[in-house]
């Protein structure tokens, strides 16, 4: 896809200086820009990169002051990084803009979906799958028996939606996603063996949330896994069976939610973090990465540890726990100088 500069300025509201009709394929960061490609200016940090850059087009702020001779064409708007954001966002737009069903797919008799649908190659559909309009289902994707897909949903290549799940609107999974796996149900016998606990619940995912690559979130023993709306999910992250997240609480990659627990609304939650099952985290709360959480957690507090303290408790904490050698050696000292006495 190609933009002149007069086409770009037209979708940002800006005004050129320089060649209306250059063309751009590409974008670039402002250091690495290279014949074709678009880049912005909103840091003066990197400034000098505007006279060096050969980028064909930047995007800079209208106030901004040209000190010396550029190569670059210039669109002004009133906000270089929010314009640049909004190109991005169109752009996605534009590339992502697929329609129509591929061959070849598998797609139940009684499955159905709405207008302006796109599925890829080798996609399979199960009974009573039933998606939204608008939506983009990239290849070797599968929805199992009885999947419920919203309006305007991107499911990325690989993804595996397992029977009975409910997606709900604009909601976006990325690639090897696994939702609604056996959740991790075992009990012992009296032979002290492990026998499976069927699993037959399912998972609901609710509006305009996001989940990232390799994540896995589990069907519920009984009842519903429950994501609620505006949930935002990294890579690689364990939700177990019977877990409810509350709505917009982000969470980064590589942490593990045990099954049962209950975390609530607005919360932020670290890298690697580590929850417990059966247990309740309130709203608000910011877990700091690597923490272990293994009890209840009240509203609108910072943790961190493992087990997790109070955030300011912490910080104090690890001022003594990196002078442990010091003070064990002066205890040292002073249990051999009673001695001595």
């Amino acid at each position: 896809m190609k933009f002149t500069a007069n086409q770009i300025a037209g979708i940002l509201d800006g005004q050129v200086e320089g060649n209306e009709t250059i063309e751009v394929s590409k974008l670039a960061k402002i250091e690495e820009g290279s014949r074709g490609s678009l880049t912005f200016l909103a840091n003066l940090k990197y400034k000098s990169y505007i006279y060096t850059t050969d980028a064909s087009i930047t995007i800079v702020d209208k106030d901004f002051v040209v000190e010396s001779p550029i190569k670059t064409t210039l669109i002004r708007v009133e906000d270089a990084r929010k314009a640049f954001t909004l190109l991005l966002e169109y752009y996605n737009q534009v590339k992502m803009n697929k329609t129509g069903i591929e061959k070849p797919v598998f797609i139940a008799e009684s499955a159905t979906y709405g207008e302006n649908i796109y599925l890829g190659a080798f996609c399979y559909l199960g009974e009573n799958v039933s998606i939204g309009t608008n939506a983009k289902i990239y290849p070797n994707v599968y929805l199992g028996d009885n999947v419920t897909i919203g309006d305007s949903v991107v499911i990325y290549a690989g993804c595996k939606i397992y029977s009975e799940t409910i997606i709900g609107n604009d909601c976006v999974i990325h690639s090897g996603a696994i939702i609604g796996a056996d959740g991790f149900g075992f009990a012992t016998n009296e032979n002290g063996e492990f026998q499976k606990v069927p699993q037959t619940g399912n998972v609901i995912i609710e509006d305009n949330v996001d989940v990232g690559a390799g994540t896995t979130i589990d069907r519920a023993t009984l009842g519903s896994t429950l994501i609620r709306s505006g949930v935002k999910l990294d890579n690689q992250i364990q939700i177990a069976h019977n877990v409810e997240i509350g709505k917009n609480t982000a969470i980064a990659a590589q942490s593990g939610i045990a099954g049962s627990t209950k975390i609530g609304e607005n919360c932020l939650i670290g890298g690697q973090v580590g929850i417990a099952g059966h247990i309740t985290i309130g709203n608000n709360v910011r877990v700091q990465a690597q923490s272990g959480i293994g009890s209840n957690v009240k509203d609108d507090v910072a943790i961190q540890g493992s087990p997790a303290l109070n955030y300011g408790d912490y910080n104090k904490s690890y001022v003594h726990f990196k002078n442990l050698p010091k003070i064990v050696k002066r205890l040292d000292k002073l249990e051999k100088d009673n001695g001595n006495k």
